[in-house]
């Protein structure tokens, strides 16, 4: 990342959000990572590691930031995500 107040154009920050929006979408099944992020979690918290406060809180907030992106992108299609993916890329 650069440092604040460095020039950047909007249209590069939208097209790396864009390329890293589709390479996470389309090579792991990130629908199902709520989910598999979830039973990783609950083992991890009934031993003495989960514990750690820390642990849990940023254990929480990847779980919410993938729930989050999950459910945006749900009333989408994958042809209608590759698409909007592309028309970004190429913009």
């Amino acid at each position: 990342m650069q440092k604040e107040n460095e020039k950047t154009t909007e249209t590069a920050v939208m097209t790396a959000m864009a390329q890293f929006l589709s390479d996470i979408w389309f090579e792991d099944e990130i629908r199902d990572q709520p989910e598999q992020m979830a039973e990783i979690f609950d083992a991890i918290l009934v031993t003495e590691v989960g514990d750690y406060q820390d642990l849990r809180i940023k254990m929480i907030n990847c779980s919410n930031t993938i729930k989050t992106l999950v459910k945006a992108l749900e009333p989408f299609s994958d042809l209608e995500i590759r698409k909007a993916y592309q028309k970004m890329l190429t913009a």
